[in-house]
């Protein structure tokens, strides 16, 4: 038994020492960063310790509108992108021809470079002096008024971030919730069928239990991944996200460290540990949940 529980810990030792390096060893450089204040790169000095960095960047304008954009492109996009997914991979469960194009047709999105999307976006969006965009025209078509969707108020940039972001992550969950739909045993819904249930209790009683571990997987993830936004908005709104208002988390990170406000590791490491926290308590709240609404197969 020893022997076997030594080869084991040989195994994982690779992926320990990786997970310890890359992973484990940052965290506790910036957590040990984030109380260093007036931390400076060249000299690899400071001037004291304390919290003064978490005051200041919870006391800065720029990261209270980054965390505000932050949460409402969380609570926007991962239910919208999580129940359109489960409705289009329902709709290809239930079509036999063409199952296959389909699915590929709708995994394109996510195999296509983001920067590339961004800017076809900014194209169907962005006015310019010689065109208001063909989303614009297709608003005067039906008797509106044109938006500028990319300069113009906050809430259509904000549209069109969240639709932007949806439209990138939805084909991964088409992909998996359609493995899931298609693994679940037949058996369950003849019997269902037998017994005259209607299809929408067959959905809520029989195929949503069955696929709700991959539900929840992508929830967690989905909420990871949307706190984790930045490239999405340099994307739309370029390189200047203070000034469009559109700034996240991670880019607000990112910008005291190399942008206009750079030279700041201390409150880039401050604004990072608030994040993970943020993200870690999200993610423990989602695991608790699921303990009662997440069916596993024994």
């Amino acid at each position: 038994m020893k022997k076997n529980n030594c080869k084991a810990w040989l195994y994982l030792l690779p992926a320990i020492l990786f997970l310890g390096v890359f992973m484990v060893y940052p965290l506790i450089d910036v957590f040990i960063y984030s109380f260093e204040e007036g931390y400076n790169f060249a000299s690899q000095t400071f001037w004291g310790t304390g919290i003064y960095n978490y005051s200041y960047v919870l006391h800065d304008p720029y990261f209270l509108q980054a965390v505000r954009n932050t949460f409402l492109m969380v609570i926007i996009t991962v239910p919208a992108s999580t129940i359109l997914a489960l409705l289009i991979s329902a709709g290809l469960s239930s079509i036999r021809p063409l199952r296959n194009l389909f699915q590929t047709i709708y995994f394109l999105p996510y195999v296509t470079n983001t920067l590339a999307v961004g800017l076809v976006f900014m194209i169907l969006f962005k006015k310019t002096a010689y065109s208001d965009g063909l989303v614009n025209l297709l608003i005067q078509w039906f008797g509106g008024t044109s938006v500028d969707f990319i300069d113009g108020p906050y809430w259509a940039k904000m549209f069109v971030m969240c639709f932007y972001i949806i439209w990138v992550v939805m084909p991964f969950k088409i992909l998996l919730l359609t493995s899931a739909l298609s693994s679940v045993d037949q058996s369950y819904y003849n019997a269902a069928r037998v017994d005259g249930t209607s299809g929408f209790r067959i959905f809520r009683k029989i195929t949503l239990p069955m696929i709700s571990p991959t539900i929840f997987y992508l929830v967690i993830t989905g909420f990871i991944g949307a706190f984790k936004e930045y490239s999405d908005a340099v994307a739309l709104f370029g390189t200047d996200l203070n000034a469009a208002g559109m700034n996240t988390i991670v880019g607000y990170i990112y910008d005291m460290l190399y942008g206009d406000s750079g030279g700041y590791p201390s409150y880039a490491s401050a604004a990072a540990i608030l994040l993970f926290v943020i993200v870690l308590t999200i993610t423990c709240v989602n695991l608790l949940f699921s303990k009662k609404h997440t069916y596993y197969i024994n």
